[in-house]
């Protein structure tokens, strides 16, 4: 039995995002970048860290990545608690050692009705909350699409 907040067709949401975490997992390797499931991260302010584990990353070169499965609800709404959990993922990034590339990828996803993505509609009402230093990329498929941000 699925609950109405777990992805139709799916075993759980956990399943989803893990089978997304290893698709974008293969598709940065075809880029050249080999990162592993996981990676911990010293984060923080004030010169006070505790580490954080992102989706994926590597100290060699030193990246990390954070990976969202999220689309738009049955009814074609924007998920706003998704929103929120995509600013949340913005403010590690932004308490993340500076020499760390960053990588935002998410699921492509368009809302029925409409010709913006998910991604694209929290680059346009989120970019208070944006770090300068996030690539931001949409899987659709097994291909990644760039994205720019221009803060």
């Amino acid at each position: 039995m699925s609950s109405s907040y777990q992805r139709e067709g799916s075993i759980s949401n956990a399943h989803v995002g893990r089978a997304f975490e290893d698709r974008t997992r293969k598709a940065l390797a075809k880029l050249g970048l080999r990162l592993d499931p996981d990676h911990k991260v010293p984060c923080g302010l004030n010169a006070v860290f505790k580490n954080h584990s992102f989706d994926l990353g590597s100290e060699s070169p030193p990246v990390i990545v954070e990976c969202k499965s999220h689309t738009s609800t049955a009814g074609g709404n924007v998920p706003s608690a998704k929103m929120k959990n995509w600013a949340e993922a913005m403010f590690y990034f932004h308490m993340a050692p500076s020499n760390y590339r960053k990588i935002f990828v998410v699921e492509r996803s368009v809302r029925r009705g409409r010709s913006e993505s998910l991604l694209n509609y929290f680059l346009r009402t989120q970019p208070h909350m944006i770090p300068t230093d996030v690539e931001f990329w949409e899987l659709d498929g097994d291909e990644l699409v760039a994205q720019e941000v221009r803060a």
